[in-house]
């Protein structure tokens, strides 16, 4: 198995077609975007002279997404970078791109991580608590057993709806505790 740190080597021939150095096959600007996309790194280097070509070959791939009208770059920033060619900007830009970039990507794993294991979400077993106590209460103490409906549980009526309110005030402060935080 490929180390998954070490970036994937493509190498440029002369006829300037692209040879993948892992499967031993051509690759095409589409498939590099796709290694791209399921999180490999990639390095494209000329046979000939060794120089890197990666960065003339990612701003390729990304001009064909957008000519394609599969557009991520809003034509003020495409016009902001323009211009950061031309200004003393260009120290600042790159920097300001890469943390912004990380962020995202930071944001992203923790929407990912929280969403795992089944769409389990913090809190939502408390909210869900919340709603069977909600729904107690409001057809008066007819409650249902967790993961069922009314129906499936035969409307079986409940004893201590006061118990399950002063349980929904506990959770409910509870949650907005955990959301004060999160802020």
């Amino acid at each position: 198995m490929a180390d998954e740190k070490k970036p994937l080597l493509i190498k440029r021939y002369a006829s300037r077609r692209l040879y993948n150095t892992e499967t031993s096959d051509y690759v095409t600007l589409e498939d590099i975007a796709g290694f791209i996309r399921d999180g490999r790194e990639v390095q494209i280097v000329d046979l000939k002279t060794g120089d890197d070509l990666t960065r003339q070959y990612l701003l390729q791939i990304i001009a064909e997404h957008e000519s394609r009208g599969e557009s991520v770059l809003p034509i003020n920033v495409l016009t902001d970078l323009v211009r950061s060619y031309t200004t003393q900007a260009t120290s600042v830009v790159p920097q300001f791109l890469q943390a912004s970039f990380d962020m995202l990507r930071e944001g992203q794993e923790k929407m990912m991580e929280s969403m795992g294991g089944g769409m389990k979400m913090p809190g939502l077993e408390a909210m869900q608590q919340q709603q069977e106590a909600f729904l107690k209460a409001m057809t008066g103490g007819v409650g249902w057993p967790a993961g069922t409906t009314g129906a499936e549980a035969g409307d079986a009526p409940k004893e201590d709806a006061g118990e399950d309110l002063d349980a929904i005030k506990k959770q409910l402060s509870e949650l907005q505790e955990k959301l004060s935080k999160l802020k």
